[in-house]
């Protein structure tokens, strides 16, 4: 099963990048299921119904989010419907929609895992108990986690954790795509983050004057995520029968 996933979306030029690449990314490479990461979709921070469809209409087979999960209102009831999108695993016993899922894939179960570190992020579920019960519970021939977290310790630790446990854990939330992408050594493939989709000429996909000015002042700025201009997309291929990942970083 060959897997590919993209990595976290952020606003409009973000889904653009999706439009106007994954078509082709697919083809290249052979994708027999995409895997898109949507958290920052809608204007830099959540995902609506729209945007959810936006990405789905351009290519992508299945979004996982993460701490901005419910940042838009819309979200509580669009995850209590059928849709092809999971939230953090550990998020507390109630939350609207599911922290994972098994999809049917040529007749093999794929089985989706959304976790959300605790490090520096809301001191939700413990992730490493709620993976575990997760496992425990589903019967699958491949499983795929999304780790999303703010620290390479928590995310290292994650994977050794589940190093042939799962088939892939690969890490979102901080936009920067790392340099480590690798098998581990009961046969996990691994990466500690993908790396972001949007504004390439910016700050983690956000125009960067404002950044910049808070770090030089202390006060707050609001973020603005441009609707215009040149773009990254970020992801991995993940290879599960040959047990590889690799990374790619497409620059517009």
């Amino acid at each position: 099963m060959r897997i590919l996933f993209i990595g976290d979306v952020v606003g409009k030029i973000g889904r653009r990048m999706i439009k106007n690449y994954l078509p082709a990314l697919k083809r290249e490479h052979g994708a027999h299921f995409t895997i898109v990461n949507g958290e920052n979709a809608a204007h830099g921070k959540g995902i609506t119904e729209s945007t959810y469809k936006e990405i789905l209409n351009g290519g992508a087979d299945f979004i996982t989010l993460g701490n901005h999960a419910f940042a838009k209102r819309e979200v509580y009831e669009l995850l209590e419907k059928d849709v092809k999108m999971v939230r953090p695993a550990n998020f507390p016993e109630g939350t609207p929609g599911d922290g994972s899922r098994v999809v049917n894939i040529n007749g093999k179960k794929l089985l989706i895992v959304n976790l959300q570190a605790r490090s520096f992020l809301e001191p939700i579920e413990n992730p490493f108990k709620v993976i575990d019960k997760i496992l425990e519970e589903n019967e699958y021939d491949a499983a795929f986690v999304d780790f999303h977290s703010e620290t390479t310790s928590e995310s290292i630790a994650m994977g050794y954790h589940l190093d042939g446990r799962v088939n892939a854990v690969v890490g979102t939330h901080t936009h920067v795509q790392t340099n480590d992408a690798t098998r581990l050594p009961n046969g996990t493939v691994y990466i500690t983050d993908v790396g972001m989709t949007g504004f390439k000429d910016g700050i983690l996909g956000i125009r960067k004057d404002e950044v910049i000015r808070r770090f030089i002042t202390n006060l707050p700025e609001r973020h603005v995520v441009p609707d215009e201009g040149k773009g990254v997309i970020s992801g991995v291929i993940i290879d599960t029968d040959s047990k590889t990942i690799k990374n790619f970083k497409i620059e517009e």
